[in-house]
């Protein structure tokens, strides 16, 4: 009997040993994956490595900029659906049909622009930086992973690090402001609550850095309009955020729709490839904005899209987003000898290495639960609040007219944000609906319904000239105790295509304030937008103003909170309001002008309204002097900085502290301030925190050329806090 037992194990052996050797080597998981790569590019077809390498839709395009969308019907070897259905049976359907209905069974990557939100909308990211948070974005970032992933998507096209400075631009809404420490650093921590520990987990979505490079300075913020920039200030500024968010791991990389000092971006072999790709090692790929190969030819580098489509793949380009560009030439391309088939292999190489990592080639498909178990889920949209209120920046409180207490028996609540459920999600809502959101209205309710009465008026709608409003709005305000005016953007005045020439508010907006401030009483300015607003006759009308940009699903609770007290406001601007438009650039960082106390607009005062770093808080934050662990240190050595900070107020409050650095001579002139760490801790009332920075001379004092190459020259530094600032010495 044991020998028959032995002779059927030997036999159940042998059978298991012939079938893993009739599986071909790429679909065992157990192999290494550039084998399992370099087999399946071994046994694919000219078409399908082709078809790889292209994009196509399925479902409704969300995106209005992009009208000109002709559905297409979905062809199984594709190698990527842009999917804007909410239904993973879907989805599964068709990765089933790519599985099991096509020769090698490749899986298709499913992408979505879900920027800050899925299903939960969590604020813009311009105001998640305002939160200088880092922990609390990579919640937000996981929770965006695991609704989109639990819908069908193995992709994000996020985050976005581009480095804004001009407010016009519609598009800084969608990155973390204007300096390039904070992009860095939000960037990383989007990305590794999308990615988590390993892409092959379930609830993990690929993220994609983008636009690379040099979007952000389209000139006079116009959108998709050329951008001039210096080797330097690409080096310095632009290059940084992405350089970090590789090291984290990024999965892929989406080119830009600007044209880099005559050489565009989807076109530029010397930012995809030779930057990218040789210097820093990236081994995913390069997807294309949408268009962007196309565009090539409007931009005056293609004459035709066949000569396109050449062009972005050998710059480094290795999936085009719609255009179909890819699939129409690239055949005769490479019949003609103008592509290599060793181009094509090498960006079929990285879509696939991609997928692997994904784990799509032993686990195509995604779990199917009902939509009340994967979204808006309590602890998602207490993670949404949390970010939301951590995020508003109080700028103005004179006379402590807030937080809102019991003195007050009626507010006034006007203005066309008010009841708002539409543009208070902000532009690339993902899949929020706006039945979802917690208006102002419903938050105040809740709020203060027990304590006070509230008064509402509409006053005005966003735009227009109908002041027909105007005097329900006054009558209601003196009715009222106290006055808050709600005011904003549309989603679409900001985001994509969102440019303007002035960041002022409509005037009809800024009439309604002034009617409402004739009334004696005082007026508490409440601003939703996109980007900075000029403020500079609003502010002369407002007591207090408290921006809280786009704050997604939770808004009502977060402003709310704030406004009465429950939360203490901890936001500081990730970018600077200038006095007027006309002001614009103006950033923290810039260099020293050659006649500091010459050379300013003469019409209006030379200092920002408020400056990148600014917000206050009910709390009283005292800071110390700067300590050093030593004053004077060697190139490798490193120092410590401390700072105490006392909180003198009656509450608690968390602190934002902004540490920088100031070189006042090197052989590259040095902007007057660079922001190197930050750290945001919870104060008790009366109690005192210390704030550390560990100064490391290779990452924090060095400063890069024109050719990214970093220099560390000894001399004199400054460590700058708060109006604390504090001299050391390098030596060799």
């Amino acid at each position: 009997m044991k020998n028959i037992f032995y002779a059927a194990s030997i036999l159940v052996m042998s059978c298991s040993f012939a079938n893993a050797q009739k599986q071909p080597l790429y679909k065992n998981k157990d192999a290494p994956v550039e084998k399992r790569i370099d087999d399946l590019i071994g046994q694919m077809t000219l078409e399908e490595k082709i078809m790889q390498m292209n994009q196509w839709t399925y479902g409704k395009n969300a995106n209005p900029n992009n009208i000109d969308e002709q559905m297409k019907t979905v062809k199984p070897e594709i190698g990527s659906l842009l999917y804007r259905s909410t239904n993973p049976e879907y989805r599964n359907q068709i990765q089933k049909k790519a599985v099991n209905e096509t020769r090698l069974g490749i899986p298709i990557i499913f992408g979505f622009d879900a920027i800050h939100g899925y299903k939960t909308i969590f604020p813009i990211p311009l105001a998640q930086a305002c939160s200088w948070n880092t922990d609390l974005v990579k919640q937000s970032s996981a929770i965006t992973a695991k609704e989109s992933w639990l819908s069908g998507l193995d992709w994000t096209f996020s985050p976005m690090v581009d480095v804004a400075r001009d407010a016009r631009w519609g598009r800084i809404s969608e990155g973390y402001g204007e300096d390039t420490y904070a992009n860095s650093a939000f960037g990383v921590a989007a990305i590794q609550g999308y990615q988590g520990n390993n892409l092959k987990d379930k609830y993990t979505i690929a993220a994609s850095l983008k636009h690379y490079i040099g979007y952000s300075m389209s000139e006079g913020g116009r959108d998709y309009h050329y951008s001039d920039i210096s080797q330097q200030t690409l080096w310095e500024s632009f290059l940084p955020p992405f350089e970090a968010g590789i090291k984290a791991g990024a999965a892929t990389v989406m080119s830009g729709f600007n044209d880099i000092s005559g050489v565009p971006a989807s076109a530029n072999h010397y930012t995809l490839t030779e930057i990218l790709k040789k210097k820093w090692k990236h081994d995913g790929f390069v997807i294309s904005d949408w268009g962007s190969v196309k565009n090539l030819v409007v931009q005056g580098v293609a004459k035709d899209t066949r000569e396109a489509a050449e062009k972005a793949l050998l710059a480094g380009v290795e999936m085009d987003m719609v255009d179909n560009i890819y699939m129409d030439y690239l055949p005769e391309l490479v019949a003609s000898g103008k592509i290599k088939i060793q181009t094509i292999d090498e960006a079929v190489r990285r879509i696939l290495r991609v997928k692997m990592n994904l784990g799509l080639f032993e686990n195509p498909y995604v779990d199917v639960i009902s939509e009340k178990d994967r979204y808006l889920l309590p602890d998602y949209l207490k993670v949404a609040e949390e970010l939301a209120q951590e995020s508003m920046v109080l700028l103005k409180n004179e006379n402590q007219v807030l937080p809102i207490t019991s003195k007050y028996k009626s507010i006034a609540a006007i203005g066309p944000m008010v009841k708002d459920s539409v543009h208070i999600m902000g532009f690339w809502e993902g899949m929020g609906d706006p039945k979802d959101v917690n208006t102002i209205f419903d938050g105040l309710t809740k709020e203060f319904d027990d304590q006070l009465k509230i008064n509402y008026a509409l006053g005005c709608d966003f735009e227009g000239e109908d002041r027909s409003g105007f005097a329900k709005a006054v009558e209601v305000a003196n009715q009222s105790d106290i006055i808050l005016v709600f005011l904003g953007e549309k989603r679409n005045w900001s985001g994509e295509n969102g440019s303007r020439s002035t960041i002022a508010l409509p005037k009809i907006q800024e009439d309604l304030v002034e009617e409402l401030s004739k009334t004696g009483k005082r007026v508490i300015l409440v601003l939703s937008s996109g980007r900075p607003l000029e403020l500079i006759r609003l502010n002369k009308m407002a007591d207090a103003i408290l921006e809280i940009w786009q704050p997604g699903t939770m808004a009502g609770a977060a402003v709310s909170g704030i406004l009465s007290g429950r939360h203490n406001p901890s936001g500081k601007l990730s970018a600077t309001f200038p006095q007027t438009t006309g002001q614009i650039p103006i950033y923290y960082n810039m260099r020293q002008s050659a006649r500091p106390e010459a050379g300013h607009y003469q019409d209006i005062p030379r200092d920002a309204l408020y400056w990148f770093g600014h917000g206050l808080s009910y709390s009283k934050f005292e800071y110390g002097n700067i300590k050093l662990s030593n004053n004077k240190f060697r190139k490798n050595e490193k120092i410590v900085a401390e700072i105490e900070i006392t909180n003198k107020g009656t509450v608690d409050g968390k602190e934002a502290v902004l540490w920088y650095i100031n070189d006042p001579v090197a052989n590259i002139s040095r902007p007057m301030k660079e922001l190197k760490f930050f750290e945001k801790k919870l104060i008790i009332a009366g109690k005192k925190e210390i704030y550390r920075f560990e100064i490391n001379p290779e990452k924090d004092l060095t400063y890069v050329d024109s050719n990214g190459d970093k220099h560390l020259e000894s001399g004199d530094f400054y460590i700058i806090v708060g109006n604390k600032k504090t001299k050391f010495e390098l030596n060799d």
